[in-house]
């Protein structure tokens, strides 16, 4: 009638059946409570200098350095479909071209909820300069404390926990 193997068969596939069923509804649980973390970012100043450009030695390149401080509280994101929380701080702005500007100045990566209070007080990770070499007559930037919940199945889901006040201007090349 039926042999060893198809009866194997028929047990897997069931089985299989069964457990994307349930990564299914796992997946589609985490989108039932809408997580609201709360934040606080200060940008205490921003400075611009000169540098040499990397790959032009006799060419100079504005860099801008960014202080802040930053305070949120994350603790709302981990349920027990969170595996992790990407954390970011970005810098958006136009440059004199019109060409719109998203740049990650410091991120960090959370893995437990014991440490998803986040107070930090330091300068950007990254380097944040102007591809246009210069931060003259660029509009002021808005800084804004982001996030990306990494579930253990299911999507990314991305949002925002902080944004300064109002925008901040470049100083001129000090």
């Amino acid at each position: 009638m039926h042999n060893i193997v198809a009866r194997g068969n028929n047990l897997f596939a069931f089985l299989s059946s069964c457990t994307m069923a349930l990564l299914a509804a796992i997946a589609l649980s985490s989108f039932l409570f809408t997580p609201i973390p709360t934040g606080v970012v200060d940008i205490t100043s921003l400075k611009v200098y000169n540098v040499n450009a990397r790959r032009y030695r006799n060419r100079k390149q504005e860099v801008a350095l960014v202080n802040f401080n930053l305070t949120a509280d994350l603790n709302s994101l981990f349920h027990w479909n969170t595996k992790q929380v990407f954390v970011y701080l970005e810098a958006k702005y136009e440059n004199t071209q019109g060409a719109n500007n998203t740049v990650v100045i410091w991120d960090r990566i959370v893995r437990r909820k014991e440490d998803a209070h986040i107070n930090f007080t330091g300068k950007n990770k990254y380097m944040f300069r102007e591809l246009s070499t210069s931060f003259k007559n660029v509009p002021p930037a808005n800084f804004s404390l982001k996030y990306n919940v990494m579930p253990w199945v299911g999507l990314l889901t991305y949002g925002e926990a902080a944004r300064t006040s109002e925008p901040i201007e470049f100083p001129p090349v000090s």
